[in-house]
């Protein structure tokens, strides 16, 4: 599969209490074609409904795919991804960068009572993750490279992990709209006064 002709990158940049957000549109050969911003609260629950914000202040029916940085954005603000979805009816998938034993634990000890109810709702509302491995099986390229691994509604697995490979570009650990949406999180943190 080629990398869908459009895809908006979606990552976060945590500070004190706001976490920025910056989406990008990139196109299948890796150009920057559109960008937007929104916040959502470290630690709250509104980090679904500012990508839904974003996604709708840019606008831009030509995307064809959502791909974010990650579902704990923000100190577990957690992304419903089956919501976002529906909200966006295109494909939506979270990448993330290493091997982890799953969220609970590190949900349990930090909330409790309702708050602890609701993230483990949405967490557990989640499909599981599927590992990618960057290179074709056995390449040399894929043994040097370190995996990937990315949870996918609205597409397969087999296919959301063969658009997140296409997107990666050569030299670089990250898919494209997710590199460069991070840059301009952090670039955008980094020039708007914290709230």
């Amino acid at each position: 599969m080629t990398p869908p002709s459009r895809t908006l990158g979606i990552a976060f940049s945590d500070g004190a209490r706001t976490s920025r957000l910056a989406g990008t549109v990139v196109r299948a050969d890796g150009t920057l074609d559109g960008l937007g911003f929104e916040s959502c609260t470290v630690g709250g629950v509104d980090a679904t409904d500012a990508v839904i914000a974003l996604f709708d202040g840019l606008d831009r029916e030509d995307v064809r795919h959502v791909a974010i940085a990650g579902i704990a954005p923000a100190w577990f603000n957690l992304l419903d991804l089956s919501r976002l979805r529906d909200a966006f009816d295109r494909p939506v998938y979270a990448v993330s960068y290493e091997e982890s034993p799953g969220l609970e634990p590190a949900l349990r000890e930090a909330f409790d009572g309702e708050a602890l109810a609701r993230r483990l709702d949405i967490y557990r509302s989640l499909p599981p993750r599927v590992r990618v491995e960057r290179g074709e099986a056995g390449s040399a390229a894929s043994d040097r490279a370190e995996p990937l691994f990315v949870r996918a509604v609205g597409i397969d697995a087999d296919e959301a992990a063969a658009a997140v490979r296409g997107l990666v570009r050569e030299g670089f650990r990250r898919p494209e709209p997710l590199r460069i949406a991070a840059i301009a999180a952090g670039a955008h943190r980094e020039a708007t006064t914290e709230g």
